[in-house]
């Protein structure tokens, strides 16, 4: 009974406040990173998502940290950039792999359960049947399952770390690769290697590669799989950490495929191939 009591008093209670301070606890919130006393990148946070969905962000919400190409807004790439939410698992996950005293065995380990989370993010932007099962009682049950045809391709030798965990979700997967390799006198990325499913045309792609810094590699890459015949709109890129100058320099050459990160922050660990594959 004093259960029931309470609770009326706090539905009474709710009544009592204004229109605009319910609508202030209906919006989305905003944990702002802080590194070293400094204010950076706003994370946004949407009430029971994993995800922070670019269209959805307030407009007032800028970059604290000013970049080359001058502040600008998450919202400038309409829902294409997915970052992860930002929870203090992740961030332990992002601190630990930043940091230059972790032990190679620890770097894996907090690597691969980071890349997991963004696999399994990543496999939410595909899109779902509706289908009906009968379970084990014999009650039919309405649900939902994967459109057939995906596929991920890797850029060799960071993005295959990431492998593992695509596998682990995805059994069976064909997994493709591409090695581009930077010249040392122009600086310009250079194929050296691609090997791809002969259906890749036909599939959507997973583009794997841990580090998006400048974005020259990635974006070689995506031209790569253009010129096989897949359909830029088809193409999810998935890495682990990204600088805002690389996320604008992919998004806004190509229009319609979609980026996921868990950070765009001002660098990037880019000793994270040597240091997963022991080569640093």
């Amino acid at each position: 009974m004093p259960a029931s009591i309470d609770l009326d008093k706090r539905e009474h209670a709710s009544k009592g406040k204004s229109s605009m301070e319910l609508q202030d606890n209906e919006k989305v919130a905003v944990n702002r990173v802080s590194v070293e006393g400094k204010m950076l990148l706003p994370i946004l946070l949407q009430n029971g998502s994993h995800l922070v969905d670019a269209d959805k962000t307030d407009s007032k919400v800028v970059y604290e940290e000013e970049c080359d190409r001058g502040s600008q807004k998450i919202s400038d790439f309409k829902g294409r950039l997915k970052l992860l939410r930002v929870n203090d698992q992740v961030r332990e996950l992002q601190t630990t792999l930043r940091d230059r005293e972790t032990s190679r065995s620890d770097f894996i380990f907090y690597a691969d359960r980071l890349i997991r989370l963004v696999v399994e993010e990543g496999l939410n932007q595909l899109p779902f049947d509706e289908c009906c099962v009968t379970t084990p009682t014999g009650a039919s049950y309405k649900g939902l399952k994967f459109r057939r045809g995906i596929c991920g391709v890797s850029i060799v030798r960071s993005g295959e770390a990431m492998e593992k965990g695509l596998r682990e979700c995805c059994r069976s997967i064909r997994i493709g690769k591409v090695l581009i390799k930077v010249e040392e006198e122009t600086n310009k990325p250079t194929v050296c290697y691609a090997r791809f499913p002969p259906d890749i045309h036909q599939r959507r792609v997973f583009l794997m590669y841990p580090l998006l810094n400048s974005g020259s590699t990635v974006s070689t890459a995506i031209d790569v799989l253009i010129d096989s015949g897949v359909e830029e709109k088809n193409i999810i890129v998935l890495t682990l950490f990204a600088t805002y100058n690389g996320v604008a320099m992919v998004l806004e050459k190509y229009r319609q495929l979609i980026l996921l990160t868990t950070e765009v922050y001002e660098d990037v660990p880019t000793q994270f191939g040597r240091k997963y594959f022991g080569t640093d």
